[in-house]
């Protein structure tokens, strides 16, 4: 195992990057993010595209993650302090004392990332999802059914977000994803890579259940509320999910389950 650090001051600078974590989320992460708890933090380490910088550990739980600490790269410092240490470092209760500071190393744009995409397959272009709670459910569901990539335009929230993060279980680390430029043309993106693309909308006559796939398939999703611009919708199939009267709309999590169970079930056309 690698050698354990121990922290018992909470402005040793050496654990600055966990400092008020929680404020720190949205601005001046340094291309850094947070990772919390065991699950995500497997993830992590078994993860090629992402790389530890650090781990800050409640040091009663050293010894309980033996099995995750021996795979630490032997660069990758480990902290361990007492949980009102960690707590007071952090800035709220750290209840499963564990973080991590971590690295994407694969960044690639959204033409790469396509291009990777060989054969079938069901992608997703994700169009100003701003709430972490939805994005991290949506990253979840995508690694559910076998999504090999993930689109966001410019007004969508980080997938990186610690809550994003933790709401997915550690998909946002396993799920390949690329960031639009603001200005992109998504449809012609998609459709230079031979996908078709499918939009999500309670207004559409054509619903999911009659839906038959191409065998290259994206499902285009917007914010609940305002749903997608109608210029992408003009240019996409539009399908819808029936619903009880009275109700306008899905959680978009929610929706995104939905569509991808029903793609993974149908053969393509």
């Amino acid at each position: 195992m690698t050698e354990i650090v121990p922290i018992t001051d909470p402005a040793d600078p050496r654990i600055e990057p966990y400092r008020d974590i929680r404020d720190r989320d949205l601005v001046g992460r340094d291309a850094l993010f947070v990772a919390e708890g065991r699950v995500v933090l497997n993830m992590l380490l078994a993860s090629a595209a992402y790389r530890p910088v650090s781990l800050l550990i409640a040091a009663h739980r050293i010894e309980s993650l033996a099995d995750l600490l021996v795979r630490v790269p032997e660069d990758v410092p480990v902290y361990a302090a007492a949980q009102p240490v960690m707590d007071a470092i952090a800035g709220f209760a750290i209840h499963r004392g564990i973080l991590a500071v971590g690295r994407r190393n694969d960044t690639p744009d959204a033409d790469t990332l396509l291009a990777r995409v060989q054969g079938p397959g069901t992608i997703l272009l994700l169009s100003a999802i701003a709430n972490h709670d939805n994005l991290g459910g949506i990253f979840r569901n995508a690694a559910a059914f076998g999504v090999p990539a993930i689109l966001l335009d410019s007004d969508c929230c980080d997938p990186l977000y610690r809550k994003a993060i933790r709401v997915s279980v550690g998909a946002a680390l396993t799920v390949p994803f690329a960031k639009l430029p603001r200005g992109t043309d998504p449809i012609a993106l998609l459709e230079r890579h031979g996908f078709e693309p499918v939009a999500l909308t309670p207004s559409a006559a054509a619903t999911l259940a009659r839906h038959r796939p191409a065998a290259r398939t994206a499902v285009l999703l917007g914010a609940e509320g305002p749903g997608l611009d109608p210029a992408l919708l003009a240019r996409a199939r539009p399908l819808s999910i029936p619903m009880a009267p009275g109700v306008d709309s899905l959680n978009v999590a929610t929706t995104s389950g939905i569509v991808l169970h029903h793609l993974t079930q149908v053969a393509p056309d």
